[in-house]
């Protein structure tokens, strides 16, 4: 699961900093999910250790009556322009010392390296994966090492386009398992109608601050 909508009315680029909470609209995204999910055969809920993805995990555990799992593996990626707005015409993207971390989208050269948050996000998976044998679990994570992970999966490339990325805010990108091997992908958003219509997959970018929300993913 992605986490909900992050209250950053300054559309910084927050990435791994702390102190960077759900909104109220992003903690109404979460009870959502818990609401969509509390049929399921949960019995392993884990989290990226960022406060908005504990935010959006706690009460999906708290209607299963689980204690919250932490897990580093599940964090967001690195990247150089944290803490900083991001654009061309009134971010980062002005400075010409910053344009040196865009000469390679394959690996990123201006981040963590796509082959190793597979690593870490497999790792993690697989852990839940033996953790709730027979049942279901939950992960909250970020959105591009979730959608990473996922084109690994379906064995497309790495490298992309963000703005293609189908992992909306509170949305479900589900791995099942039979045994020890996936042999399924499904996706899902619980939580749509909650989500604003330019933060949509595919969607244009909005004009103005309110498309910083999504910012650090």
């Amino acid at each position: 699961m992605r986490h909900g909508e992050v209250d950053n009315p300054a559309g910084v680029l927050y990435g791994r900093l702390p102190d960077y909470h759900l909104s109220e609209l992003g903690r109404r995204m979460a009870e959502r999910v818990a609401e969509h999910l509390a049929s399921r055969d949960i019995t392993y809920v884990v989290a990226s250790p960022l406060e908005r993805a504990q935010e959006t995990a706690t009460p999906i555990a708290k209607a299963h009556g689980l204690d919250l799992a932490t897990d580093e593996r599940l964090i967001e990626a690195e990247n150089v322009f944290q803490g900083k707005t991001f654009g061309v015409g009134d971010g980062a993207l002005r400075k010409p010392e910053n344009w040196k971390h865009l000469v390679n989208p394959f690996k990123p050269s201006w981040g963590e390296p796509y082959v190793d948050q597979v690593v870490r996000m497999m790792g993690a998976l697989n852990a839940a994966k033996d953790r709730a044998r027979g049942h279901e679990a939950v992960l909250v994570s970020h959105q591009l090492p979730i959608w990473i992970v996922r084109s690994y999966v379906e064995r497309r490339r790495l490298w992309h386009d963000p703005r293609k990325r189908q992992c909306t805010l509170a949305s479900l990108t589900s791995f099942t398992f039979r045994g020890d091997k996936i042999v399924s992908v499904g996706y899902s958003e619980p939580a749509i109608d909650l989500v604003p219509a330019h933060l949509h997959a595919g969607a244009k970018p909005a004009k103005g601050a309110g498309q910083g929300k999504a910012f650090g993913a």
